[in-house]
């Protein structure tokens, strides 16, 4: 196993890494809205925390030497359904078709009170 970082994303806020590297695969850690030159987390409305969200998404893939086309599995976890079409938007610019697979869930609560956090699986071919 192989450990991706990057500066281009928020650090770690507990024991873990951005991203772990597993044969062919890259498994990315949970990303929040969090902007990684600030610290500041992006929640001045649900477009633009989520766009910082798949931004960090991508820059951990980049570190990786992946891109968004490499992605095969995304997790959406959202603290309120009713951001579904305007978080769907967002993420749905950064692929040009071939979707990867994905889940989205409502949760009571995330880390940091974030809005939105993505977990993907990308796989090296």
């Amino acid at each position: 196993m192989k450990p991706i970082y990057t500066k281009n994303a928020p650090e770690p806020i507990g024991p873990y890494s951005q991203a772990i590297q597993a044969g062919n695969f890259v498994f990315v850690s949970g990303q929040v809205g969090k902007d990684p030159v600030s610290g500041a987390l992006k929640t001045e409305n649900i477009k633009a925390e989520a766009l910082m969200v798949m931004t960090n998404v991508k820059n951990v893939l980049e570190a990786a030497g992946l891109t968004m086309a490499s992605i095969v599995k995304t997790t959406i976890f959202l603290s309120n359904m009713d951001d579904f079409a305007q978080v769907n938007e967002v993420y749905g610019s950064f692929f040009s078709g071939n979707y990867p697979a994905r889940e989205t869930v409502q949760v009571s609560r995330l880390p940091l009170n974030a809005n939105i956090e993505v977990s993907v699986v990308a796989v090296i071919e």
